[in-house]
């Protein structure tokens, strides 16, 4: 069945160096070993001329979402510093779009909404209208990480109307509690996302 072609975005979801590397503050386990996957949908996806779209947390030094100032996580991928950036081994196309989430202090979570703490409210990010201005009615989702981003875009895809597709050999989970990344899977199948296996797998 052809994945990719006219209509289809190909969304690359936080392939940073703070969730990929071993270095980074919140690596995620695994996440190396998908960086070649995630390659060979992004050729596949160019070949077939689909968009290509890649999302980055871009977050302030200081955020209700961090641990240091009352939240859940550890400092990462704050805007301008090494572990914003892509992961090197990505290949990331240039004049791609560059969708940034978090940027003033939200969760972050979704490619297509943040949650902002104060006042609680969602905040649209630009992928939407961007999908809809260039005729995309499918997406398909990988990169970092499972039970968190890539499951919050999933969900959003669906919501907003979007024909979606995770592929479960190009995402890697957090797992915070064991299972964690299994229990997103079922839940975005059960929204109606479609899980697939990748091209390389």
């Amino acid at each position: 069945m052809r994945r990719y072609g006219s209509g289809v975005a190909l969304l690359i979801v936080d392939m940073q160096n703070d969730f990929a590397d071993p270095r980074g503050s919140l690596h995620v386990a695994g996440a190396e070993a998908i960086v070649p996957v995630v390659n060979t949908e992004i050729a596949l996806a160019r070949e077939s001329r689909s968009m290509l779209v890649y999302t980055q947390d871009w977050h302030p030094p200081h955020t209700p979402h961090f641990a240091i100032d009352g939240g859940t996580w550890p400092v990462h991928c704050v805007a301008h510093t090494w572990g914003a950036e892509l992961y090197p081994a990505l290949d990331c196309r240039l004049g791609a779009p560059m969708i940034h989430k978090g940027s003033h202090g939200e969760d972050g979570y979704s490619a297509f909404t943040m949650r902002d703490a104060s006042p609680d409210r969602l905040v649209p990010t630009p992928l939407e209208p961007l999908l809809i201005e260039s005729g995309v009615s499918s997406v398909v989702v990988v990169g970092l990480a499972t039970d968190y981003c890539v499951r919050a875009t999933a969900l959003d895809a669906i919501r907003l109307g979007f024909q979606a597709t995770v592929l479960t050999d190009a995402v890697a989970a957090v797992d915070v509690r064991p299972g964690d990344g299994e229990r997103a899977l079922a839940e975005i199948k059960a929204a109606g996302v479609v899980l697939a296996a990748s091209r390389a797998g």
